[in-house]
């Protein structure tokens, strides 16, 4: 779920229960010039032509991203609405990210064409901005001998419209400074929801339209518009969910697709997140215990876990930090909930957590805290809470409630606190949000499995604590020519945080039917930190 926008967490751990985290920096911090949400949409005649592709000029985030100065970039116009003939439009950002290598074409050696089919990459998320993942894929190799095809899911930065909520931005900056489920931050962030959707229906926008269906039947219409015969498809994250549900309804022109922390649309739901969140945890302890250094010196991760939960959130740390990124200190408080919800978003990151956490049991919170208050230092508008909130309250809530959340909790973390256990890991009172978001209902369409013979690679981390990695085994269950690979010690988004995953990737994409594997065999996580006993107290 949410990429860069945890509710009263941290901006840098910023991954609601799908979406996807590694140390990535927020570039983008507002939109190119008429990519507003209240840029207006056309609206269809009867003359209106199919969905195209219409050249342009790429997005200028204020952190230039290199691979955009050689990139072919543009919008694909598309209905709002495909269920509503006659409906608006709205343009979604596109990128074409050339080759680094590529074949003389053979009767005009000064022409060069890519090795291979393009790569279509589907974001996290959803709402995150897709353009800030760039860097990472061209690092990991994705356009290394074949086209890379970046394109902002509907409703992200740089589409028109673009559904960013500042509103919540604001209040996740001003969150750090309450308890995580307190009721006050419930009724601010409320009002904050109330906001975002008063001002976003006032400017047009039709909520039920944003949803996985729509945003894979653009990836449909994206390749006939670009006049491309077959590519691949990449996907991570919510971008793995929406990868499925498009090989599902649009197998046409799909090669291959290689999916990375998976997010099964049949299973995916609210209280689905808990179930995630204590496999990655306890597969980080379960690390720990394997290596004699980490054993000997943090014994019991779990016990210490379970009492720095019950003690925070019994006995909140009201504390003035100084962010990560300097400036004046912020108030920021360290209750249970928030010192779970740091833990799902990798901050600190999993090889630092046991060290971590016998700091705070020695009264040292300065880790948690500083992250925590990197929460204050919020870019208005990046994040589209508007996509996010129509998806998760048409697809993940419906069936279920805040007692089926509770009871997935209790389940996952047996004596924890009600309070903590009460609300979705990085997706705090969601149920209340969903009912002022008023979409319908869309867990019958989306909720299927996908069945499909076309070649597939599945990719998981055992440290991931937003996708566990077991969902892969039910998800290749229905993929008859699927390959799956677990690579020990890495947590979401697994490409581009390991070698050899981008490996398999890149073996998978030139070989779909035979990948190479073989660099996963004989992998351990790496060392965690050590501190001396004598350290890390106050």
């Amino acid at each position: 779920m949410p990429k860069h926008s945890i509710r009263a967490v941290t901006a840098a751990a910023a991954l609601a229960c799908l979406a996807a985290f590694v140390p990535i920096p927020s570039s983008a911090s507002s939109a190119s010039a008429g990519s507003s949400s209240s840029a207006p949409a056309r609206t269809a005649g009867p003359g209106l032509t199919p969905p195209g592709f219409v050249p342009g000029a790429c997005p200028k985030p204020p952190e230039p991203i290199e691979a955009l100065s050689k990139a072919r970039c543009g919008f694909l116009e598309v209905p709002e609405n495909r269920t509503r003939p006659g409906g608006r439009t709205i343009k979604l950002a596109v990128a074409i990210i050339p080759a680094v290598a590529a074949k003389p074409v053979a009767q005009n050696p000064a022409t060069q064409k890519p090795a291979a089919a393009p790569v279509v990459f589907m974001a996290g998320g959803p709402g995150a901005d897709t353009f800030d993942d760039i860097p990472f894929l061209v690092a990991s190799g994705l356009n290394k001998d074949r086209d890379l095809i970046v394109m902002a899911q509907r409703g992200n930065l740089y589409d028109q419209p673009n559904l960013a909520c500042p509103e919540v931005d604001r209040f996740n900056a001003q969150a750090v400074g309450l308890g995580y489920d307190a009721p006050q931050a419930e009724q601010l962030m409320l009002k904050a929801v109330k906001g975002c959707r008063a001002r976003l229906t006032a400017d047009g926008v039709d909520l039920s339209a944003y949803n996985t269906t729509e945003n894979a039947a653009d990836f449909a219409d994206l390749r006939k518009a670009l006049d491309i015969p077959r590519w691949d498809v990449y996907g991570y994250s919510y971008g793995s969910n929406l990868a499925l549900t498009y090989l599902r309804l649009h197998p046409e022109g799909i090669r291959a697709v290689a999916v990375d922390s998976i997010a099964p649309p049949q299973v995916v739901t609210l209280p689905w997140a808990w179930g995630s969140t204590a496999e990655g945890i306890h597969s980080i302890f379960e690390a720990c215990a394997a290596q004699p250094a980490c054993k000997d010196r943090y014994p019991d991760l779990p016990r210490m876990l379970t009492e720095q939960v019950r003690k925070l959130e019994a006995h909140p740390l009201t504390l003035n930090v100084t962010p990560p990124s300097g400036g004046k200190p912020v108030k920021t408080v360290l209750d249970g909930g928030a010192l779970l919800n740091l833990i799902v978003a990798f901050t600190p990151r999993p090889k630092d957590l046991p060290a971590a956490l016998d700091e705070l049991s020695r009264g040292n919170p300065e880790r948690f805290a500083q992250a925590r208050a990197a929460g204050s230092v919020q870019k208005a508008g990046d994040f589209a809470h508007g996509l996010t909130n129509s998806i998760a309250c048409s697809e993940w809530a419906p069936g279920y409630s805040e007692s089926d959340v509770l009871k997935a909790g209790r389940k996952a973390f047996p004596g924890w606190p009600d309070t903590v256990l009460a609300q979705v890991p990085q997706l705090p009172f969601q149920y209340p949000v969903c009912r002022m978001w008023n979409v319908p209902d869309r867990a019958e369409v989306q909720r299927v499995a996908t069945v499909s013979s076309v070649p597939t690679l599945v990719v998981s981390g055992t440290f991931d604590a937003k996708t566990g990695a077991s969902w892969a085994k039910g998800v290749a269950r229905n993929l008859s020519r699927s390959t799956s690979v677990r690579v020990p010690g890495i947590g979401h988004w697994v490409v581009p945080q390991s070698p050899c995953a981008q490996r398999v990737l890149a073996s998978f994409f030139a070989r779909p039917t035979a990948p190479d594997t073989s660099c996963v065999d004989g992998l351990e996580p790496e060392p965690f930190t050590i501190i001396p006993r004598d350290r890390g107290s106050r």
